[in-house]
Formats: structure tokens, C-alpha cells, sequence
């Protein structure tokens, strides 16, 4: 009987959670399994995995082949490492203490990653702000510009007024005269 560990999807709509399984090959995604060695829950941030490293090892051990995702999660756990280690025929202090440097290893490495996305995160909010303050200075701009030439029509308006009231004057002064 050919097993494969795999992925076993629970939860609601939208709202998955997966059992990590040992099942036979023949039987389908959500059908029926040997073994629940575990849970993978990817909605959290960031994704919740717990595995039971003794079932998962027994399990590799005996033949059973992970599917990609699978793979990926007990690789990011550091437990097909450790097979590879015992693999090679090394003391469980050489293992336990090359898991340790992976991890602090992989530590580093997710420290790093969330300073990158916090720098990313932070230029993009500056270049943001930036953004606004020219927006409002342009803003500012064309407000001023509609002021002035509001101020020059109404100056105009006012000049072209006081021309037709002299224009009137003079023809009211005109017509008195004539009389």
C-alpha cells in the first residue's frame, strides 16, 4: 500500500485549515486516512504550522511520500533536515546542534526579511506623505491663481463699470448741454 503524506482540508468557506495526514494513495483529499500527524492553518500570519516530528519521521522513514506543500511545511520545520542528518549516521548531539544553527539561521533570515518589509513599508509611506504635500501644494496653486485672476476680472469689471458711468456722465452732460 502506497502512502502519501498530504494535506486534509477542514474549516468553512474561505476559512481553511488543513490536517497534515498519512493516507493511502487511492483515497481521496478529504476521504479517508492512517494518521493525523499534524495541522497547517495558512490564514494566520504567519502560518500556523504544528507537526508531530516523531510521526512525521516515522512516516518518511517507512516510505511514505509528502506532496509538494507537505514537503514545504516539514522542510520549513527543519524535520526532513533532520532525516537527512540521521540519514548520514551522525549523534544526536551533531544533530541537535546543526538544527540549532539552521534555526538560528533561519531566524536571521526571517528577521531580515521583516526589517526589508518594514523599511518598504515605511518608504512607500513617506513617498505617500510626499505625494499629498505636492498635491496640496499644487492645489494651493491653482487656488491662488483663480484668486488673482478673480481679482483681475473683478478689477476689470470694476474699471469697464466706472468707464460707462464717466460714458453716461458724459452723455447725460452732452444732452444738457444741447438743451
Amino acid at each position: 500500500m502506497a502512502v502519501k503524506l498530504r494535506l486534509r482540508r477542514m474549516g468553512k468557506k474561505r476559512q481553511p485549515i488543513y490536517k497534515v495526514v498519512a493516507a493511502d494513495v487511492r483515497s481521496p483529499r478529504d476521504g479517508k486516512y492512517i494518521e493525523a500527524i499534524g495541522s497547517y492553518n495558512p490564514k494566520t500570519d504567519p502560518a500556523t504550522v504544528e507537526l508531530d516530528e516523531e510521526r512525521a519521521l516515522y512516516w518518511l522513514g517507512v516510505g511514505a511520500q509528502p506532496t509538494t506543500t507537505v514537503r514545504n511545511l516539514l522542510n520549513k520545520e527543519g524535520i526532513l533536515l533532520k532525516k537527512e542528518l540521521t540519514k548520514q549516521g551522525l549523534s544526536e548531539e551533531e544533530i541537535t546542534a546543526k538544527l540549532d544553527e539552521w534555526n538560528n539561521v533561519q531566524a536571521n533570515a526571517h528577521a531580515d526579511k521583516k526589517a526589508k518589509a518594514e523599511k518598504k513599508k515605511q518608504e512607500k509611506a513617506e513617498a505617500e506623505k510626499k505625494k499629498l504635500e505636492q498635491e496640496l501644494k499644487e492645489k494651493e496653486a491653482k487656488e491662488k491663481e483663480a484668486k488673482e485672476l478673480a481679482e483681475k476680472e473683478a478689477k476689470a469689471a470694476e474699471v469697464k463699470d466706472t468707464a460707462s458711468e464717466e460714458v453716461s456722465e458724459g452723455e447725460t452732460k452732452t444732452e444738457s448741454d444741447s438743451e
